[in-house]
Order: C-alpha cells, then sequence, then structure tokens
C-alpha cells in the first residue's frame, strides 16, 4: 500500500514539475514574440532556474495535501544594446593609373591673315579698265594742247598802289572789299581764297595794312584812313550763287586784284551778279535735274526700274528745290527734309511690291543736289590748311545737312516698313558702257541745272571724265576710299588748264561737278540714316565717308602741289618776287596770272 502511495506522490511531483516547466516556456516564448530584436544588437538569453525537488515523504502515511507548487518568475529577457561596431568597409586598395603628364600645348603665334593687293580682289571689267585708260590718255593729250595755248588773260603786274597816292577813300574801298567778300562766299570759295583776294584789292587801292577775318558766314574788315580805323562786320552766305554768277564773281575778282582805282564800281558791279537771271528756263532746268539723277542712279548701281523711278523722282525733287529757291533761306531746311520723307516713301513702296531694284541707288541719286559732298570736302581743306574756326562750321553744318535728310528718310523707313534688299540692288542689265554715258547724262544735267555758260557745258564734261576715269583706275589700284584721291589728284591739273582758256569756266565751276560726282555725301546720308534706323553697321558707312572726304581734300591739295611748281619754278627764274605771308594754298601767282589756286 506504501509503494503504490509513494510511487503517486512521485508522479504528482513530475507532473506538477513539467507543468510549471511547460509555463515558463510559454512565458519565454510570448515574451521573445514582443521583443523584437534590433539589427545589430544580440539578445541575451536568460537560463530558466529550475524548480529543486521537495526530499522525499516521510513513509508515514498522512494525509495527503496537494502541494501549491512555487513558481519562480523568470526575468524577462532585456534586450540591452549592446554597442554595434559598425564595420567600416576598408577600401580596398585598387590600382590606381599613373596620370601620364599632358603635354603641354605650345600657344601657336596670332597669324594675321595675308592680305591681296588691291588689283587682285577688282572685279572691275577689262572693258571699263580699256576706257578708262582711253579717256585719260585722250584728256592727257588735250591737256597738253591746253597748256601750250595761250591763256585768255594775258600776264599783267600785280602792283599796289602806294597809300599816298590812293585814288578812293578808306569808306569807298571798305564797302567795296565788303561786297566782294560777300559775292566770293556765297560763290563757294574757301575762307583763304577770299581774304587773299580782299587784302589785295585793298592793297591795289592804296590800302595795303588792311586786316581781314572771314569766316563762312560774316566778314570783318578794318582800314586805316589816316589814323582813324574804319571797319565793317557783314553778313554772308544767306545765299548761294548759281555757275553762271560764280563765273562773273571769278571775273570780277580777277579784274579788281589788279586794277587800280576801281573799288568804286565793285560794290555796283556785285549787285548786278546777283539780279543776273539765269540762261536756262524753269522747264529745262526741271528736265536737267531729271537727267542728272538718272545719271547718278546708274553710278551708284541701281537697276533699269530703279533709273526710270529716279527720272520721276527726280522731275518732283526739280519742282520742289524751284519753289525753294522763293521760299526764305531759314524754312529751306523744312523743304529738304520734306524732300527726303517725299522720296523714301515712294522708293519703299515701289521696292515692297516689285523686285531689287537698287533702293539705296535710287533714293540717293533724286537727292543728290542737297547732298553735302562739296561742302564737306571745303571744310576738310579749310581744317588742314590750318582755317579751324571756318572749316569747324562748313563741317558742322554739313554734317546738320546730312542728319536733316536722313531723318526724312528714317521717317519714310517707320511709316513704309523696309522690304529686304540688297545694298548694290540688281544692276546686271547694265553693260561696261552705261557708267560712261551715265557721267556724260550727269555732266549736262548738272550744267543746265546749276545754270553754267553754254560754252562751259564741254570744259565741265572734260573734267568729270578726267575725275571719273582716274577713280576706276585707282580703285584697281588702291580700293574704293583712296579712289577718290586719285580723282582729284587728275582733275585738278585739268581744271586749272581749263580755266585759263578763253572760254573755259573757273576752276571752281567745273570743280562742284566733280565733288557732286564723287558722292561722298550719298555714303554719309546712307550710313546716317542706317544709324538712325538702329543699324549699327551704318557707322562703317560714315567712317567711309569720312575717309572719302580727307582723300578728296588730300587729292585736291596733291594736285595744287602739283601745279604749282612749275609756275614757282618760272617765276623765280623770271626774277618775280612771291609773297610769303599766305598760306601754301592760297599763293598768288605773279603779275595777275590765273593761278590754281585763284580758280578753286
Amino acid at each position: 500500500m506504501r509503494a503504490p502511495l509513494a510511487l503517486l506522490h512521485v508522479a504528482m511531483v513530475v507532473s506538477l514539475a513539467l507543468t510549471s516547466g511547460t509555463a515558463a516556456m510559454a512565458q519565454v516564448s510570448d515574451d521573445a514574440e514582443t521583443v523584437t530584436p534590433t539589427p545589430g544588437i544580440a539578445a541575451t538569453a536568460t537560463p530558466v532556474p529550475e524548480i529543486a525537488e521537495t526530499a522525499e515523504p516521510d513513509p508515514t502515511p498522512t494525509v495527503l495535501e496537494t502541494p501549491t507548487p512555487v513558481v519562480t518568475p523568470t526575468p524577462t529577457a532585456t534586450a540591452e544594446p549592446t554597442p554595434t561596431a559598425t564595420a567600416t568597409a576598408e577600401p580596398t586598395p585598387t590600382a590606381t593609373p599613373t596620370a601620364s603628364p599632358t603635354p603641354t600645348a605650345t600657344p601657336a603665334p596670332a597669324v594675321v591673315p595675308a592680305v591681296p593687293p588691291s588689283v587682285a580682289t577688282s572685279t572691275t571689267s577689262w572693258l571699263t579698265v580699256l576706257i578708262a585708260v582711253g579717256v585719260l590718255a585722250a584728256a592727257l593729250i588735250i591737256f597738253i594742247v591746253l597748256v601750250r595755248r595761250t591763256p585768255r588773260l594775258a600776264p599783267t603786274a600785280f602792283v599796289a598802289m602806294d597809300s599816298e597816292t590812293k585814288d578812293e577813300s578808306a569808306t569807298v574801298v571798305v564797302d567795296a572789299m565788303a561786297a566782294m567778300g560777300q559775292a566770293m562766299v556765297d560763290s563757294g570759295y574757301s575762307v583763304g581764297m577770299v581774304r587773299t583776294a580782299i587784302v589785295e584789292i585793298a592793297a591795289v587801292n592804296g590800302h595795303p595794312e588792311a586786316e581781314v577775318i572771314v569766316l563762312p558766314t560774316a566778314l570783318m574788315l578794318t582800314l586805316d584812313d589816316d589814323g582813324r580805323a574804319i571797319t565793317r562786320v557783314v553778313s554772308a552766305g544767306d545765299s548761294t550763287f548759281l555757275l553762271h554768277q560764280v563765273a562773273a564773281v571769278d571775273a570780277l575778282v580777277q579784274r579788281a586784284r589788279v586794277q587800280q582805282g576801281a573799288a568804286s564800281q565793285l560794290a555796283d558791279d556785285v549787285a548786278r551778279i546777283r539780279l543776273m537771271s539765269p540762261p536756262f528756263t524753269h522747264l529745262q532746268r526741271v528736265v536737267a535735274y531729271s537727267a542728272l539723277s538718272a545719271g547718278i542712279s546708274v553710278l551708284l548701281g541701281a537697276s533699269w526700274l530703279g533709273v526710270l523711278l529716279a527720272v520721276l523722282l527726280g522731275v518732283a525733287v526739280g519742282l520742289l528745290l524751284l519753289f525753294a529757291e522763293q521760299v526764305p533761306n531759314s524754312y529751306r531746311v523744312l523743304v529738304n527734309v520734306a524732300a527726303a520723307f517725299a522720296v523714301g516713301v515712294v522708293v519703299l513702296l515701289v521696292a515692297r511690291t516689285s523686285a531689287d531694284i537698287g533702293v539705296v541707288a535710287t533714293a540717293i541719286a533724286p537727292l543728290v543736289i542737297l547732298l553735302p559732298g562739296g561742302l564737306l570736302t571745303t571744310a576738310v581743306i579749310e581744317l588742314a590748311t590750318g582755317h579751324i574756326m571756318s572749316g569747324a562750321a562748313r563741317a558742322a553744318a554739313g554734317a546738320m545737312r546730312l542728319l536733316l535728310l536722313a531723318v526724312g528718310m528714317v521717317a519714310a523707313a517707320a511709316l513704309i516698313g523696309v522690304p529686304s534688299f540688297t545694298l548694290d540692288g540688281d544692276a546686271s542689265g547694265m553693260n561696261s558702257l552705261a557708267p560712261w554715258i551715265a557721267v556724260a547724262v550727269f555732266g549736262i544735267g548738272i550744267s543746265v541745272y546749276q545754270c553754267a555758260d553754254r560754252s562751259s557745258i564741254l570744259w565741265i564734261l572734260l573734267v568729270l571724265y578726267v575725275a571719273y576715269g582716274a577713280q576706276v583706275l585707282g580703285d584697281i589700284f588702291f580700293g574704293g576710299v583712296l579712289s577718290a584721291l586719285i580723282g582729284a589728284v587728275a582733275m585738278v591739273p585739268v581744271a586749272v588748264a581749263v580755266a585759263r582758256q578763253r572760254t573755259g569756266p573757273p576752276a571752281i565751276v567745273s570743280f562742284l561737278p566733280a565733288f557732286w560726282l564723287l558722292v561722298p555725301g550719298a555714303l554719309g546720308l546712307a550710313g546716317v540714316a542706317a544709324v538712325l534706323g538702329g543699324d549699327s553697321s551704318g557707322v562703317d558707312t560714315i567712317v567711309t565717308t569720312v575717309a572719302t572726304m580727307i582723300s578728296i581734300a588730300l587729292g585736291v591739295l596733291i594736285g595744287l602741289a602739283l601745279t604749282n611748281i612749275p609756275r614757282h619754278m618760272r617765276s623765280d627764274r623770271e626774277g618775280h618776287e612771291l609773297t610769303d605771308s599766305r598760306a601754301p594754298n592760297d599763293v598768288i601767282a605773279p603779275a595777275g596770272e590765273r593761278h590754281a589756286t585763284d580758280e578753286l
């Protein structure tokens, strides 16, 4: 009996132990599910304590009481943060390729591109070159013949009258000087030539002490009348003489410089010149203006359609300019702007609806008389010869005229718009003879419109052909800008030789059309209009214009020097005494001869 009871007791103890162990295991399993292992932290497993067995029961039978098992609480395994040693991946040493030294590029020296000579890049046709050579050869023959001919004025010794034997009063002489000076300024003479002529007129009338200051718009004259100074200050440049009036003024100056006691008649003679009627009618002058517009458009590169348009616009502008001759001088500037605006509107409208007509050439040709080419060139000559105030004044006046014409052009462009066009136009229909015919058309047109004497027209054409032919050859060898210099150098001796002929015009008469032919003002108008319209490329055109004017002025001075040197040498051999106090371009040959600078 006692043995079964002992076995039962043992079985109960084992059953209780197994139950406690199962509960502990379940608790540990629940805790394990609750604790989420943190990556990198090792969870430490705490061993579960075993339940100690109770001592064997006394073999004496006692009342069995179910023993309450004592369960020792198992501490929950707390995951203690174990400092995780971050495994820093040590960079595996890779074999770094050894950089081979880059060869340093040796800077190449700046190479200036080669510039071929102008003759290698010239596009002038051989036919044009042959014509130019033939024209210059013929002109050379004519020049030699003219030089050998007897001049229309025989040499007369210039003798200044003694102040003690003067025939005219100081008041009469100073009035004559003022009248003659005004007429010369209105004729377009440079201030140096005006001063020289007036001083000689005063000297030949017994006042060699005369003091003269000449400006483009005023003259200041002073004479000594027995210790009393007589002064005259008069305005000048208010009007512009036509070519027949310029020729009359030139003849009067030549006579007054050598004729003693003629001062009392000079003022009346000048007044009669101002009232001279032109040798051509208004209708003839309008047609002539149309012709010169057509001629200059061909020379500037217009197409046949552009030439036709220039003819029509020439008629309109010619009528407008004839009307402007009756308008006060202060309002003529408005006429110029109106002419530029009207021409610009018509040309741009036609250009938008037809083929390329040569917009620049067609627009500038009808305005050629308004362009200040001669004025700007004279300004450069005066600046180069030391007449700073007059040269600067003329340059400012010429620049302002260009600016006003450009304002009219820009206004037309803003109103109509500017179509796409090429600067040179389409002159492919023109042959090599067209420019040479255009020179003749232009020469006749400018002579008639400006009212040159009929006997002067052929002489003017001779000077124009020499200037143009020399310019063509100069363009081949020296380029476009310096070609104007070559043309000016060639035309000066011819103009002076023509002026000595009995029917030849004064050199200044044949020079003015040549200035318009060389058209420095046309380039300037195109450049100023482009700049006002916002095109920066117009600055290059303005620079080209300035260079062209300087070239023409330098060419004139070189031509004068070449013309004067033989005369100086001959004068020295003949024992004549030259005046040293004059500027180089104002030296007067002895004995009332027509000197080169007297003619300009």
